[in-house]
Order: C-alpha cells, then structure tokens, then sequence
C-alpha cells in the first residue's frame, strides 16, 4: 500500500455513497488515516471495514453547525490534527422553478452550501497550524447555469466563490484550497430528484454517454493534495468525453 499520505488525517463528508465513498477509500489507500461524516452511519461502517487504514466514522448533519463542530472536535481529539478536509456532502434537487418546493430550496442551500462554509469555519483553525489542504466538491452546474437546475447552480455557484474567497484568504498561510467540478458522475444523486420530468431527464442524459464513475474524482483529489507543499492544484475540471457542456 502506498503511504505517500501517512500520515496526513483527513476528513471527508458526505461519505456514505458516491464520491465521497470512492475518495475516502482512495485516500484510506494512499496512507492517510481517514474520518468519514454523514448521517447514514451504517454504510459508513460498511465502508470502514473495507478500507485498508484507520477509519472513523462520525454521525455527521452538514447542514447543522453544531453536529460539524463536534465531528471535527472528535476527529482532532481523537488524532491529534486535521489536514484535509473534503467537502463532499450535497444533493441535486432538480426541476422547473414555477412548479418547485422550497422547501428543497432551502435543503439544498443548506447540505450544498453551508455545510461546506460551516464545515470549513470548524476546521480552520486546525488547517491553518497543519498548513492543510481544504478540498471542495462542487460541479460543472458550479460553471454552466441550466433550466431546470436554477438553484442547484446558484448553490455550486456559491461553492465556487466560496472556494475562491477562501483561498486568496489563507493561502500565504499555507493553506491549498483546491475546487474539484466534476461533470455527469455515476452516483445516486439523480435518485433523489422528487420532479419526475426532471428525474428521467437527468437520466437519460447520463445514459446517452460514458458516465465518469466515483473514482475518477477520487482519483482527482488523491492526485491535488499529494502534490509538493508549494504547488496548489486550485481548479480541477472533470467532465465525460461524451459530455459537451
């Protein structure tokens, strides 16, 4: 097992499935001793007994401030430090703004956006004396605006100013901020959409191409922050070759 992580301690939200699953594995498999977040703890167990390293596994609600502090206080106490954290957790509610609940509105802005600021705001202080690494997933959504996806771009949109802020701030501190935009991924995200138009949209657009899977964006990740201290990786790009926008 490669240990070019060792012994870095990460931290990765919304760990459960998809992206965030693949990545904790990945970093688990370059070295690093990995906390997984996310409210779904029983796959979270799952995936602590298949990664090669330690793993712990945290009851995690991005959308609650208090929940985040106490999975990043535990993380700290627990291994003494924290040098990356991956903001992963998010969900695309999907549809026509007319016909639209906000009510998922408001669980987007809420997992999507402040869970990555509320995240960040808790592990900041630790990443500023590691001189740490913070890792935002966000989507090409975060780039291209499109009907039906009104809000679940404004969200990405927000990560992406987020991400930029961050780093002018912390930077010469040395702190990497590396904004990861992933495109058409083969995860569970398009299950969740309620609007049944916009589910079987966003599904045979999947089918219509060769969908990135979950660990080519783990791959992305692993490849940012192993980079040399003095190299940031701020922006990664990722779309299918089929995908045109």
């Amino acid at each position: 097992m490669s240990s070019v992580l060792d012994p870095k301690v990460v931290l990765v939200t919304g760990a459960s499935s998809g992206i965030g699953r693949a990545t904790a594995l990945a970093l688990s498999k370059a070295g690093a001793i990995v906390a997984v977040g996310g409210r779904r703890t029983d796959r979270l167990e799952a995936l602590a007994q298949e990664a090669p390293g330690e793993i712990l596994v945290l009851d995690m609600d991005v959308s609650d401030p208090e929940s985040v502090r106490e999975a990043v206080d535990r993380t700290v106490e627990r291994f003494g430090t924290l040098d990356i954290v991956v903001n992963n957790a998010g969900i695309m509610l999907t549809g026509p703004v007319l016909d639209a609940d906000p009510a998922e509105w408001t669980r987007m802005v809420e997992t999507n956006l402040l869970g990555s600021m509320y995240t960040v705001h808790a592990a900041l202080p630790h990443l500023l004396r590691s001189r740490g690494a913070v890792v935002q997933i966000s989507s090409t959504s975060g780039r291209i605006s499109s009907a039906g996806a009104a809000v679940y771009s404004a969200t990405k949109f927000g990560v992406n100013a987020f991400a930029e802020a961050l780093r002018q701030e912390v930077t010469e501190q040395g702190v990497r901020v590396v904004l990861v935009e992933p495109g058409f991924v083969s995860t569970e995200l398009a299950d969740h959409i309620t609007d049944p138009t916009s589910r079987a949209a966003v599904k045979t657009m999947a089918e219509s191409m060769r969908t990135l899977q979950p660990e080519d964006i783990a791959a992305a990740v692993v490849y940012a922050v192993t980079q040399p201290d003095h190299v940031a990786v701020n922006e990664i790009l990722v779309r299918p070759t089929d995908q045109s926008r």
